[in-house]
């Protein structure tokens, strides 16, 4: 690392921290005047909301603009110092364009490192902290929404075998009922399994079944026990259960590989939405490195207009990325596109976009 990596690396870092620690703050004023409504009906005092709300929705934002306010950085300050010829001195003195580019690499794969950290472990856990307070005192405010927690049906399968359902389970109590269970081998009915109600118990950390019936099907006759009350141990447990569209946010990479696997065996629809969640994870780790090296590369040029300039061929390129990025997770959620493929196309398609800015580029 030399004077000149230093220099270049501290604008570059400097710049990014400061433009996120503003737009942070708007953020969060923004989010509170839209919200006002839902915290006073809440009763919650403000230290409880910002415990119980924003300690989530921070960490949530800046995970979500993090590759823009990245590229913007790099534009903002790379303009100003292509306005005052400081990059024309660095070339004229026999540094190399690829040289000069190397702070860049760092400042993106030191950024990249915290975000794929980030993505794998923080946010998730923000995301749990935001979605129970809105699933909670926001989105419980719908009448809509309420009516669908009241009929919240449950049909799944359990394992290789098994199918279950469970009728009108409530997520927040952990019980529901009536519920049946099949299990099937050879295509035949083996055992046939039903109960008034179904609730989670945490003292043994496994479901208790009320009211059961149990009739175990033989080629010649049959087994039927009758019980007031047992407890079972089941291939899902009440987080497996809990069907909120914030789901795939709250878990992090690790648990939403299992969640995953599980719903794969249940065949579950909705995978491909999932599985886009979890590779784009990792694929928005390269997405800042990308964007750190278009950005340096762009506005490294000086031209008329300055940093106007730059911002506003910037901002037609982080537009163009996300258009890329929204169309190959519709494709992938609703058409047939594999979800890897959907996740990093636009990473792919930018690689090809940075290496033709670069031969373009005066050196």
């Amino acid at each position: 690392m030399k004077k000149l990596d230093w220099y270049i690396l501290k604008k570059f870092l400097t710049t990014f921290f400061f433009a996120i620690f503003l737009f942070t703050i708007i953020a969060v004023v923004v989010d509170v005047s839209e919200k006002t409504d839902d915290f006073v009906k809440s009763r919650l005092g403000v230290s409880r909301i910002i415990t119980d709300y924003y300690l989530g929705f921070v960490p949530h934002i800046i995970a979500l603009l993090f590759p823009l306010f990245v590229f913007i950085a790099v534009i903002f300050f790379t303009s100003k110092m292509a306005g005052k010829s400081e990059i024309i001195a660095i070339l004229a003195s026999g540094t190399s364009y690829s040289r000069w580019l190397r702070p860049y690499w760092i400042g993106g794969i030191i950024l990249a490192v915290m975000l794929w950290f980030a993505n794998q472990y923080v946010v998730p856990k923000a995301n749990q902290i935001r979605g129970t307070f809105e699933a909670k005192y926001i989105d419980g405010n719908s009448t809509y929404d309420a009516l669908l927690m009241r009929n919240n049906n449950i049909y799944q399968r359990v394992d290789s075998f098994t199918y279950a359902g469970i009728l009108s389970y409530d997520t927040m109590s952990k019980r529901g009922g009536p519920v049946f269970l099949y299990r099937i081998v050879n295509n035949a009915v083996v055992e046939n399994m039903r109960a008034e109600s179904i609730s989670w118990d945490t003292s043994v950390k496994k479901w208790r079944m009320d009211g059961l019936l149990d009739r175990k099907l033989h080629p010649l006759n049959e087994q039927v026990t009758l019980e007031a009350s047992k407890v079972m141990r089941f291939e899902f447990t009440p987080n497996d259960l809990n069907q909120d569209k914030y789901t795939k946010d709250k878990l992090t990479s690790p648990q939403l590989d299992r969640f995953i696997k599980l719903q794969e065996l249940r065949g579950s629809e909705g995978l491909n939405e999932l599985k886009v969640e979890r590779y784009r994870r990792d694929a928005t780790c390269m997405t800042v490195l990308l964007l750190t090296l278009i950005g340096g590369v762009v506005a490294g040029r000086k031209v008329r207009g300055g940093s106007g300039v730059h911002l506003a061929v910037g901002f037609v390129i982080a537009a163009l990325f996300i258009i890329a990025d929204r169309f190959s997770t519709i494709f992938s959620t609703k058409g047939n596109l594999p979800p890897i493929i959907a996740a990093w196309i636009p990473n792919i398609i930018f690689i090809f976009v940075l290496a033709y800015l670069y031969r373009k580029a005066p050196k």
